[in-house]
């Protein structure tokens, strides 16, 4: 059996949620790497972030599921289709990690400063005509 990487993340949560569906979809799926760069995020470039892995007799049948996620629009609690507030775009991209404003700024600094990870970031949508950073609230 030969595995291939499908995909590869930064966080072990969402890595398990689309194994989730993958194998409700009756697809064997593994997570590799996860306890490693868990344990210390900086290992995520050496490492090469936490990988699912597939059969390659899946591979089709799962990069079919992927696009049907991609496809698929956001919503708020209220089932509302979430858009961009600037230019009423719906695409975008999930879990885009900002550093904008003073904080980020100074998270920077500090960071090349001192050689350590940087500390502080939010995690936003982020528009992909206008690039317009935003929040579903």
């Amino acid at each position: 059996m030969e595995l291939i990487t499908l995909k590869v993340f930064d966080s072990s949560v969402e890595a398990h949620i689309l194994r989730s569906k993958l194998e409700s979809e009756d697809i064997d799926a593994f997570v590799f790497d996860e306890h490693s760069i868990s344990m210390n995020p900086l290992f995520t470039q050496a490492l090469g972030g936490i990988r699912l892995k597939i059969r390659k007799e899946d591979h089709e049948k799962a990069l079919s599921i992927l696009k049907e996620i991609d496809e698929t629009n956001y919503t708020n609690d209220l089932n509302e289709v979430i858009v961009c507030p600037k230019c009423g775009s719906n695409e975008y991209y999930s879990n885009f990690k900002s550093m904008k404003g003073g904080k980020g700024l100074l998270s920077i600094l500090s960071a090349f400063i001192f050689w350590v990870y940087p500390i502080y970031y939010k995690t936003v949508y982020k528009c992909k005509k206008c690039n317009e950073e935003f929040t579903a609230e």
